[in-house]
């Protein structure tokens, strides 16, 4: 009786759900045919509409066939394939990590290609198309199962992200050092990073189409017991599933889908976030589109037309001959990264609050024990690093230096030389304080300048006017970093407040606004002189080449405040970093010395940035081992976090311009190999 009480009631729903879910998929089809057939009429020739029609009519002129037949039809399939397959990538992502916000960028995939594919191309072998696709598809395949093993394969967390994010940043940091020290190896390298669809013939298209056909009818074959994981792993599990051998299928299977769009385009950015996200509320109004196997094909049709969407918008906004220059990719990572934030903003975050911690409190005789060992191996780091580089020094010649009685040779040396350890030296100490600064007041122990976004900002306040005031003086550089930074930072922490500071929340956002900036660094070099792009690119890896002592005047003077700001709010800092409410009963403004605090951390790490270049994780790694080697209160931790972080930047510096002398490797690369194994065993540790 139950049975044929309810058959009839349903088969109305059932009939609803698939003609909603055809005229979806029909209304997707159409949007996504129009913006295919506008990308056409679009291009630097004057080619319009009617020359298309000719051409694909056979009744063109042979030169405007040859332009629609061999670059713009190329390209408007190439941004259908390369939609379609990363669209789906992301979705099948999101659904074995039970993570609205996995897809290739997040996860690290992307990054892992490029680091491969840059590996390849600096040993000078051609490979085929093909088997270029397969170099990527090992690199993003490595890059996912690091992240997936260091935050737990179907862990349904954010910190899945942190740990795909702070991977992200650590190889694409290698790859750029790869750039700087085999530009001729590498040229053009940088570009396809930014992800274009350009094509030049269907030949690219024709190859990689077979992949994206294995890759999608695996995930369709394995589209039913991914839904099953949605019960639970227990569930999956009692219904015969094997739970892991299907996570590490899908993720394989993805990973091969993000190779194929990224040999073909280069990374596009976030298209695998933002279509499973556009297609999300279609699934709570369609049910049909709850199965895996019906979503995939909508998810990738949403990702064709959010491809070709950007590129489309871009030549309507851009000259023509200025569009041709602009990577797609660069349009697709800034509607990504808006995606991330409000996805951040909205998802559950887990981790909550740092809890209240007491101030562990060491002995004064550690204190000072500490202090002297540091002091002293800071002062030896930075002698050597005024001796060594591609010219060796002596002692005595540093002291003739002091005394204006060196020859030319050493004196042209040492001026040179000198500016660049004491740059090193200040923006370290920089970048620790502001780290110790937002650390203490978010009580968030992954907040950073660099993380967050900031130290993007400045870099993108900065390059915007070195890019087009190349004469800039370096007052002007750092008001620059400095706007840039102001603007980020309010982004940042002001939507992140909202939610009491949790620590996943204030680092995806963060890492969000670090997306939008890179993307906009991006597209300023690459429009950019040659002349320019090079040197920007040398700034932004955290070198010190070329600085003088002016250009350490602002953050000598910034510094010096901060480091007088902090020892005399000592005491506000170790109540506002246990807890909301001690602070308040105490009298304390709360609002006010947070805001304060961050202006100040602010203001560091845009001075920094425009002394030094952009250089991560020092703000991460000087806070945390300085709690670990003194204890938690800041008249400790603010001396030592200051040694520490000038003694890192300052080595990384030395070694950066030593090891492989006559080239050199910028700091934010060196201080970049050491941070992010760093920031992953945090993660791992607050896991468990």
């Amino acid at each position: 009786m139950a049975v044929t009480a309810t058959t009839p009631a349903t088969r109305p729903a059932a009939a609803v759900s698939r003609t909603g879910a055809a005229a979806v998929t029909a209304g997707l089809v159409l949007l996504v045919t129009v913006l295919a057939v506008v990308d056409i009429t679009q291009g630097t020739a004057a080619v319009g509409a009617p020359e298309v029609w000719k051409a694909l009519t056979g009744r063109a002129d042979p030169s405007d066939a040859s332009v629609v037949i061999a670059s713009r039809l190329p390209r408007a399939v190439a941004g259908l394939l390369v939609g379609a397959v990363l669209g789906m990538a992301g979705a099948a992502l999101q659904a074995v990590s039970r993570n609205v916000i996995a897809s290739p960028d997040t996860l690290a995939v992307n990054a892992g290609s490029y680091l491969a594919l840059g590996v390849a191309a600096v040993t000078g072998v051609t490979l085929p198309l093909v088997a270029g696709a397969g170099v990527a598809f090992a690199g993003g395949l490595a890059a996912a199962a690091v992240v997936l093993g260091l935050s737990g394969l179907g862990a349904g967390t954010v910190r899945l992200v942190l740990a795909g994010s702070a991977l992200t940043l650590g190889l694409t940091a290698v790859t750029e050092g790869l750039l700087l020290l085999f530009p001729r190896e590498t040229e053009g390298l940088y570009q396809w990073n930014q992800g274009s669809i350009a094509q030049n013939g269907f030949d690219g298209v024709l190859q990689l189409a077979p992949v994206c056909l294995v890759g999608l009818t695996g995930l369709l074959l394995v589209a039913r017991r991914v839904d099953t994981l949605a019960l639970g792993d227990d569930a999956a599990r009692g219904l015969g599933v094997p739970v892991r051998a299907t996570r590490v299928t899908a993720v394989v299977l993805a990973a091969m889908l993000s190779a194929a769009a990224v040999t073909l385009a280069g990374p596009i950015g976030f298209v695998g976030l933002c279509a499973p996200a556009l297609v999300r509320p279609l699934a709570r109004r369609v049910r049909a589109f709850h199965k895996t196997r019906s979503s995939l094909p909508v998810t990738g049709l949403a990702g064709a037309a959010l491809v070709l969407g950007s590129d489309v918008l871009l030549r309507f906004l851009v000259p023509a001959d200025v569009a041709v220059a602009v990577p797609t990719g660069v349009v697709t990572s800034l509607v990504g990264a808006v995606f991330l934030i409000v996805m951040a903003t909205r998802v559950r975050d887990t981790a909550g609050a740092a809890a209240a911690e007491r101030l562990r409190i060491r002995s004064r005789t550690v204190f000072l024990a500490t202090t002297a060992v540091l002091v002293a191996v800071l002062v030896g780091v930075a002698i050597a690093s005024v001796l060594l580089g591609d010219t060796k020094l002596l002692l005595g010649d540093v002291v003739n230096w002091t005394q204006g009685r060196a020859g030319r040779a050493v004196s042209f040396v040492l001026d040179t030389r000198v500016p660049r350890v004491v740059a090193a030296l200040l923006a370290g100490a920089a970048l620790a304080l502001a780290g110790t600064l937002v650390q203490a007041v978010t009580r968030n122990p992954l907040a950073e300048p660099n993380i967050l976004g900031v130290t993007g900002g400045a870099a993108l306040g900065a390059v915007l006017l070195v890019t087009t005031v190349p004469l800039a003086s370096p007052w002007s550089v750092a008001g620059a970093a400095f706007a840039g930074a102001a603007i980020t930072a309010t982004i940042v922490f002001g939507l992140a407040a909202r939610g009491g500071f949790r620590q996943n929340r204030l680092v995806l956002i963060g890492f969000g606004a670090a997306t939008a900036t890179a993307a906009l660094v991006s597209l300023l070099i690459i429009l950019t002189d040659p002349f320019n792009a090079t040197k920007a690119l040398t700034w932004l890896s955290g070198s010190t080449y070329g600085r003088t002592f002016p250009d350490v005047v602002p953050l000598a003077g910034v510094l010096a405040v901060g480091v007088v700001v902090a020892f005399a709010r000592r005491t506000e800092l170790d109540l506002v970093s246990l807890d909301e409410d001690t602070p308040r009963l105490l009298g304390l403004d709360v609002g006010k010395g947070r805001l304060g605090f961050l202006v100040l951390s602010v203001l560091l790490s845009a001075t920094a940035v425009s002394a030094a270049g952009t250089i991560g994780f020092v703000g991460l790694v000087a806070p945390h081992a300085a709690r670990a080697l003194v204890g938690r209160q800041h008249h400790r931790v603010v001396p030592v976090s200051l040694l520490l972080g000038a003694l890192l930047v300052c080595v990384a510096d030395m070694v950066g311009r030593t090891v492989i002398a006559p080239a050199q490797l910028g700091a934010g690369l060196m201080t970049a190999a050491i941070g992010t194994p760093y920031f992953l065993y945090l993660l791992v540790r607050s896991r468990r």
